[in-house]
């Protein structure tokens, strides 16, 4: 390490696989380009090396970033500017945050696989999302659109029906629109609630074979099931997940999370500043996550903004809205509430 100014510090990276390293570095640099853009730091490739110029805190981040990306390409995964970005808010929250695991060691980030697929948290967030749902019978994942709760949910659930720790899925969502009255829509129950469930299908076509996911369908082990349709029922042996939650009623959200049996685990997935339910109407998510809020075996994981992984536009999106809706609140009369 050489210091290059009285402001700025230069750090000299090597890896000893060449072609490992072009991966890393990426087509043209491109993943060298989104750690400068990322860091606020200069990086140039020669070879295997890169030599990386920024603040110190900055060069430091974007060593662990690297290295970290480097253990994931030599266990065979590939690397996607998304997982660079991932890497990136991973190393911040290192030295924001003392409690979060360090990922100096790859295998300290949380993971979900399949034999399809392996998917790494791509923040903190997503980290202790993850370790929740391994540890916990009832996770609740609530925050703005883009941060990954519903995917992970259902990649978690793939991967317990693929390892036998679970006998089914079950997918459920609010259907606010149909009022749960879907006996107008065409076709069988599956094609009725279709539109409603496709984010859930999306996810699991993208961890497990198209071909299993179809025969799970069809012979139950995966089920799609109106919220209105679980009434009397107990899940055992299953992952149930409830995406869309925040568009419950009271009643509900506590008929569904009743439904808990033997062997299984729920997972509920929402956004509480998107309630489409009729003015006056609370919010079933809403009250869970106060009245159940330390509750021994359930766990609360509360995505930001700042967690967003779908597209850094998103992510200006959900903070400009909120700062709307901030700015909003602090106008407001209280008495009018």
């Amino acid at each position: 390490m050489s210091v290059a100014s009285t402001e700025s510090e230069t750090v000299a990276l090597a890896f000893d696989d060449n072609r490992l390293a072009s991966e890393l570095f990426g087509q043209f640099d491109q993943h060298l380009a989104t750690l400068e853009n990322k860091l606020d730091v200069h990086a140039v490739a020669r070879g295997n090396e890169v030599a990386i110029t920024g603040s110190e805190e900055a060069c430091a981040q974007a060593r662990i970033a690297l290295q970290h990306l480097y253990g994931r390409l030599k266990k065979g995964h590939e690397i996607q500017k998304a997982d660079v970005e991932g890497a990136v808010r991973l190393a911040r929250a290192r030295d924001r945050q003392l409690s979060l695991p360090s990922i100096d060691r790859p295998q300290s980030v949380a993971q979900i696989a399949t034999r399809k697929r392996t998917v790494q948290a791509r923040s903190p967030t997503q980290n202790g999302y993850i370790r929740a749902m391994e540890a916990h019978e009832l996770v609740f994942g609530v925050g703005p659109a883009g941060t990954g709760k519903t995917f992970l949910a259902v990649a978690y659930a793939a991967q317990c029906l693929e390892r036998g720790m679970v006998d089914r899925i079950i997918l459920s969502r609010p259907a606010v629109e149909a009022g749960e009255r879907l006996g107008f829509l065409p076709g069988d129950m599956k094609e009725k609630v279709d539109p409603y469930l496709r984010p859930l299908y999306d996810a699991l076509y993208e961890m497990l074979p198209p071909d299993k996911v179809d025969r799970w369908l069809q012979q139950g082990v995966i089920e799609v099931a109106p919220l209105a349709f679980m009434r009397g029922r107990t899940l055992n042996n299953a992952v149930a997940i409830l995406d869309e939650a925040q568009n419950t009623t009271q009643m509900q959200m506590k008929m569904f999370l009743t439904r808990l049996g033997e062997g299984s685990r729920m997972i509920v997935t929402g956004d509480p500043s998107q309630v489409d339910l009729p003015r006056g109407v609370v919010s079933g998510l809403r009250e869970a996550l106060g009245i159940l809020k330390g509750v021994e075996g359930i766990s609360q994981i509360r995505f930001r903004g700042e967690d967003v992984v779908r597209h850094e536009l998103v992510a200006r999106i959900v903070a400009a809205y909120d700062a709307e809706t901030n700015s909003q609140d602090d106008g407001d009369d209280p008495d009018a509430r």
